[in-house]
């Protein structure tokens, strides 16, 4: 649950654009977007083995950098 709280004097401006950020910090947009049509299970299964070859390969580089440092 994504809360801003808003004193008598705070714009609305201001709460708009403090709700994005902690939405977007939180992952809830990308939960919504992805959530908004039905994904069968293959493309799935397929989407989180893409994402987690991206994650290994970006440890793997973080690694041997932090080896030479």
């Amino acid at each position: 649950m994504v809360l801003v709280t808003l004193k008598e004097d705070d714009k609305l401006d201001w709460a708009l654009k403090q709700f994005r950020r902690k939405m977007i910090r939180s992952g809830l947009f990308k939960d919504m977007k992805r959530q908004r049509f039905y994904e069968k299970p293959s493309i799935a299964k397929r989407r989180k083995a893409v994402a987690a070859e991206r994650r290994r390969a970006r440890a793997k580089r973080r690694a041997l950098t932090r080896k030479w440092t």
